[in-house]
C-alpha cells in the first residue's frame, strides 16, 4: 500500500507534460493550503511578486508554516517532498488570504497556485485548529451562506479578474465545500471557466442550495472524493455525486488525506462507502433536517458556550492539556441552566433514536437510559 508521500517520491520528478494533472495533485495542493503561509506568500491586496514552493526552503520565517502542531510531522514531510520535486518545487503561489474573525464567527483561507504547463489552481483551506472555525462548520447545518462561503465567491471572482483562461478550484474538508459553493454562486461567466471543482471529503449542502439551476450546470465538473467510512464528507450529502477512495485508517481518522491509498499514480477506488457507515450517515442527515432552525441555532450556541466557558480557544491547546480542558468542560456543563441541559439531552437522544431506528429492543433500552440521564 502507498500514500501521497509515495506518489511524490515516484512522480515528483515528472513535469505536468510528462504526467498530466490528476486528483492526487489536486489533493496535495489542497493540503498545502493548511500550512501557515502568512508573511511568506504575497497577500491578495499586496499585489506582490509570486513565490515558488522551493523559495520557501530558504525563507527565514519558514518554521512558522508548521505552527499547527496537530499535523506538524506530516505537513513538514509534505513541504519538503514538494519543495524538492521537479513537479511542484518551481510552482508559483500568490494572492494569499487568511481571515479569522470571532465577531462574525468565520475562518477563511485561500491561496492560488500556478503550476508550470498547467492551469492555475485556487485552493481553499479546510477547518483549522481554531474554535471559531469549527463553530462556523456547525452553522452549515442551518445557515446559508456561512461567512466563509461568501468569502469564497468573492475570492474566486477576484482571482478570475486577475488571470486569463480556465482554472481549477478545490479544497479538503470545509475547503471542498467552499470550492463547490463558489461555483454555484459566482457569476456564470466565471463559473464557466472552472475546469473542475474538487471536494476532498467536504460537507454537502442543504437541499435548497442544490435546487439552484446552476447546480445542474456544474454537476458534471464536481469531483468529490470521500473515504470508505466518511463522516465529514457525508454531512448534508443528498444529491452530490461522489467517488469512494480507500484509506488505511479507520473511522474519523480517514478524514486525514495522508491515510488515503495511492497506486499507480491514482487513488484506489471502491464501489461504495461501508454499508454500516452509510446507515449512520443517513441517520445523522435525517436528524439535522428534522430540527428547526431555532433548535439548531440554540444547540450550536449551547455547545460553544460550553467550550467558551471551558476557555478552549483552539484544538492545539486542547490537545496539549486534554485532561485539564475536559475537566473544565465538565465543570462548565454542571453550571449550565437546567433547561439547557434538558434541551441538549433531548436533541442528542433524538439523534440516537434516528441512528438506531428499528434496531433491537436492547439498543432501544440503552437509548432510553441515555435520554433519561440527560433530563
Amino acid at each position: 500500500m502507498n500514500d501521497v508521500f509515495g506518489y511524490l517520491r515516484k512522480y515528483g520528478k515528472k513535469t505536468f507534460q510528462e504526467k498530466p494533472f490528476c486528483d492526487v495533485d489536486s489533493l496535495l495542493l489542497s493540503q498545502f493550503c493548511y500550512l501557515k503561509l502568512d508573511g511568506l506568500v504575497p497577500k491578495l491586496k499586496e499585489g506582490g511578486q509570486s513565490v515558488s514552493i522551493a523559495d520557501l526552503k530558504v525563507h527565514p520565517e519558514k518554521e512558522g508554516m508548521f505552527a499547527d502542531t496537530r499535523f506538524v510531522k506530516n505537513n513538514r514531510k509534505l513541504f519538503e517532498l514538494m519543495a524538492a520535486s521537479v513537479r511542484f518545487g518551481s510552482m508559483k503561489m500568490n494572492y494569499f488570504v487568511d481571515i479569522v474573525d470571532k465577531n462574525i464567527e468565520t475562518q477563511f483561507c485561500a491561496v492560488t497556485f500556478f503550476p508550470e504547463g498547467e492551469r492555475p489552481y485556487i485552493a481553499f483551506r479546510g477547518t483549522d485548529e481554531t474554535v471559531v472555525g469549527w463553530k462556523e462548520d456547525f452553522c452549515m447545518a442551518f445557515r446559508n451562506p456561512i461567512p466563509s462561503q461568501g468569502y469564497s465567491v468573492i475570492y474566486v471572482t477576484q482571482i478570475a479578474n486577475r488571470i486569463s483562461g480556465r482554472f481549477y478550484v478545490g479544497g479538503h474538508s470545509k475547503g471542498g465545500n467552499l470550492a463547490v459553493y463558489a461555483g454555484l454562486f459566482c457569476e456564470e461567466d466565471v463559473s464557466d471557466r472552472i475546469l473542475f471543482f474538487y471536494s476532498f471529503d467536504g460537507p454537502g449542502f442543504r437541499p435548497e442550495v442544490l435546487q439552484r439551476e446552476r447546480y445542474a450546470q456544474i454537476k458534471p465538473r464536481i469531483r468529490k472524493l470521500v473515504p470508505q467510512s466518511s463522516v465529514i464528507g457525508m454531512m448534508l450529502q443528498t444529491q452530490e455525486h461522489y467517488q469512494v477512495v480507500r484509506s488505511m485508517a479507520s473511522g474519523l481518522l480517514q478524514h486525514d488525506p495522508f491515510t488515503w491509498i495511492v497506486t499507480d499514480g491514482q487513488f484506489v477506488r471502491l464501489d461504495s462507502i461501508y454499508k454500516g457507515r452509510k446507515v449512520l450517515d443517513h441517520a445523522m442527515n435525517e436528524w439535522i433536517m428534522s430540527l428547526s432552525e431555532e433548535q439548531m441555532v440554540r444547540f450550536v450556541q449551547d455547545l460553544f458556550n460550553l467550550i467558551k466557558a471551558a476557555e478552549v480557544e483552539d484544538l492545539v491547546k486542547f490537545e496539549q492539556d486534554r485532561k485539564k480542558h475536559v475537566k473544565a468542560l465538565l465543570e462548565a456543563y454542571k453550571e449550565m441552566d437546567a433547561m439547557e441541559k434538558k434541551f441538549m439531552g433531548d436533541l442528542l437522544g433524538k439523534l440516537l433514536r434516528h441512528t438506531f431506528m428499528g434496531e433491537t429492543k436492547k439498543e432501544n433500552q440503552v437509548i432510553s437510559r441515555y435520554c433519561g440521564a440527560h433530563k
